[in-house]
């Protein structure tokens, strides 16, 4: 067996994909020291096929994997088991939230042999050093791994300082498009013809006890400079004619200095954006800032509002310093300059009973409403609650004394209810009552009739109407069962909701 290293990007979706950046970042940080492929399965008809040639060729002994909770684990599972049976000696090397997460049930497996607890950019290198006989560094001495000793036990070494990431080498892109051509990734959405993805940041410095960020950067950020960043999207735009690009990091909005000095750069490149952030951190900006944003391209803002409840703000520690109140002038501010929020909602916490928890949940759907009221372009995005907490926390003690439990078995988590419960559409909780699971459902149905979603463009004219019409009485009234007739137009019309699948896009 020879060490050629395949780097895998599990599917996520079934639609048009961003670039894979994880991946590519991964083969940045071995690129002209190991031989090594991508595979991105997004982009291949049956993935297995071309891993499985790979290492018939004999040349492969290493099966890297990067994996999100959810539709990536359908394939990220069996195939590491597969090449694990088929070939003994191989080595499978897992990265991503789900493995740092969960990394006791991956390693249990007894097929994932070792994890990349959060950043790879010094930790995969080093790895494959000691493996390969190059460095006799101990593996315990290497930051941000997880693997199991000679003697069975898990061992997860001290976490690495975030690097600067100006210094880390570049993406090699090129390499990259002689697998699978650029072009192809850039996709035309609701903000421009051929929009492209791209990561500025590392980490977030807040701890929101619901968030799996947390333990993986420890209220830790670093970014790109505006400059370095400016000179990325640049290039893409000289080269393939970009018009739009989806910033996905955690908190693109970190630092107010490097957005202004950002959108100084690309005020006059006709480029829009999209980015994440948190509205106690951009709500500082002043309102000159944000008119200069929008100018520069900035058109919607994903935000994690998570409730209205300050009661249930504090019991997530979302930190900072939101507030039903502060969301709400928020969104009037965002509709005075003409950017467009996503807020995200979190339903379906625990509480001290169950009446607790059916309260707090009628509380966010008429927060809700106040939303759309004050303004009708803000995007809601509806979540139901699915435990990610830090362990340690209050929040997870919460869990745990209510019964809650994740999978003892790797495979268990390709089960279609674990799947749903990934994107947060089937809690699996035992607080969380079907009839409660129901009214949120039922709800986020009737909103996105009345107020269709923007990013998917293809909802307009006529099925708005047509939507608008059919939901009007219902969220007029706050009659929300059995919403048949909606559901239906969204199933004929394939009507897509950006929290499972992102934006719409060709």
């Amino acid at each position: 067996m020879g060490n050629k290293i395949i780097i895998f990007n599990p599917r996520s979706a079934n639609a048009k994909h961003r670039i894979p950046n994880t991946i590519i970042q991964v083969g940045a940080a071995i690129h002209g020291k190991y031989d090594y492929v991508f595979v991105d399965g997004n982009m291949e008809k049956d993935p297995w096929v071309t891993i499985s040639n790979y290492f018939a060729t004999g040349e492969f002994k290493y099966f890297c994997l990067t994996v999100m909770p959810g539709p990536q684990l359908k394939q990220a599972i069996p195939y590491t088991k597969k090449i694990k049976e088929l070939y003994p000696d191989s080595i499978n090397i897992w990265g991503g939230y789900f493995a740092s997460n969960q990394y006791k049930v991956c390693l249990n497996s007894g097929y994932v042999d070792y994890i990349i607890n959060g950043p790879g950019d010094n930790t995969f290198p080093q790895l494959l050093d000691v493996l390969e006989g190059k460095s006799d560094e101990k593996l315990s001495l290497i930051r941000n791994l997880i693997f199991k000793d000679e003697n069975g036990k898990i061992v997860q070494t001290v976490k690495e300082a975030l690097l600067d990431q100006d210094a880390l080498p570049a993406y090699p892109y090129e390499y990259f498009n002689t697998f699978y051509p650029l072009e192809r990734y850039l996709a035309k959405t609701f903000m421009g013809q051929k929009t492209f993805a791209y990561h500025s940041s590392m980490g977030c410095p807040f701890s929101c006890s619901f968030c799996a960020v947390v333990p993986i950067y420890n209220a830790r950020w670093k970014a790109k400079s505006a400059a370095n960043v400016y000179q990325d999207i640049k290039y893409f735009k000289d080269t393939y004619g970009i018009d739009a690009v989806e910033f996905h990091d955690n908190n693109f909005f970190t630092s107010k200095k490097r957005v202004i000095e950002f959108s100084e750069l690309m005020i006059n490149e006709n480029i829009q954006w999209w980015g994440e952030g948190r509205i106690d951190t951009i709500n500082k900006y002043s309102d000159e800032e944000l008119h200069y944003m929008r100018k520069a391209g900035c058109r919607m803002i994903f935000l994690g509002a998570e409730t209205g409840n300050d009661e249930v703000l504090k019991q997530m520690n979302k930190g900072g310093t939101q507030s039903g109140q502060m969301i709400k002038d928020f969104v009037l501010r965002m509709k005075k300059v003409d950017i467009i929020p996503e807020l995200s909602f979190v339903l379906g916490l625990p509480g001290k009973n169950e009446q607790k928890v059916y309260e707090q949940i009628l509380w966010d759907i008429n927060f809700i409403r106040e939303i759309k009221n004050i303004n009708p372009y803000a995007e809601i995005i509806i979540y139901l609650y699915s435990p990610v907490p830090t362990e340690g926390s209050e929040l997870y003690q919460q869990i745990i004394d209510a019964g809650f439990s994740f999978p003892t078995k790797l495979e268990e988590w390709i089960e279609p209810s674990w799947e749903k419960f990934d994107l947060r559409k089937n809690p699996l909780t035992p607080w969380l009552k079907p009839y409660m699971i129901d009214k949120i459902q039922n709800f986020e149905t009737v909103l996105n009739g009345y107020y269709p979603t923007a990013s998917d463009f293809r909802i307009k004219g006529y099925k708005k109407w047509l939507l608008k019409m059919a939901s009007g009485y219902r969220f007029k009234y706050g009659w929300y069962k059995f919403p048949y007739e909606i559901k239906v137009m969204h199933k004929i019309w394939k009507y897509r909701q950006p929290e499972i699948e992102g934006f719409y896009s060709e």
